[in-house]
């Protein structure tokens, strides 16, 4: 799969399950649409942004900066999406963290510091797929139960579970 269509693949994963205008006094992400925030992008119109302008946002500033081109050549496709949706939900370096554990959990000795260099990637290559994704998902999950903002706790899991499409075999 290329970049680009792993880009879109992934982009549409999470503007799939972020939805549209919410201002739900129990999210502490506050203002959001297309889980955009008014606390990140204090100067964007929030009510009226688009899919498109969206979707420009996480390119620009969460898939590029994130190295998830990287994360998918050493990690494989799926973690690498999963990996950006987690970053979008939880913040990126709360996610590295957890995918350096997941990849300790698969027996590579790294450090988890949340940055992603040439350390993580080379290790994430180590591993297998299908067991990092695994690891990965179980930390999430344990994470998501340790927050207290539980009326949320049921769609993180169905998040978590949900799989991109033309991921199954990848």
């Amino acid at each position: 799969m290329d970049k680009e269509a792993l880009r879109e693949i992934a982009i549409a994963f999470v503007l799939r399950h972020e939805g549209g205008y919410v201002n739900d006094p129990r999210d502490l992400g506050g203002e959001t649409k297309f889980g955009i925030s008014k606390r990140s992008y204090p100067d964007l119109d929030i009510k009226n942004l688009t899919r498109e302008e969206a979707a420009r946002i996480y390119a620009r500033d969460w898939w590029a900066p994130g190295r998830f081109d990287d994360i998918a050549e050493a990690a494989g496709p799926l973690v690498a999406v999963k990996l950006f949706d987690l970053a979008v939900n939880m913040g990126m370096r709360t996610a590295f963290r957890l995918f350096q554990e997941a990849i300790r959990d698969c027996g590579e000795a790294i450090a988890t510091d949340g940055i992603v260099g040439p350390k993580t990637l080379a290790a994430a290559s180590r591993v297998d797929r299908w067991q990092l994704a695994f690891h990965l998902l179980r930390r999430a999950a344990a994470r998501y139960a340790r927050l207290p903002q539980r009326a949320f706790l049921a769609g993180w899991i169905r998040r978590l579970t949900d799989i991109p499409e033309g991921m199954e075999a990848a």
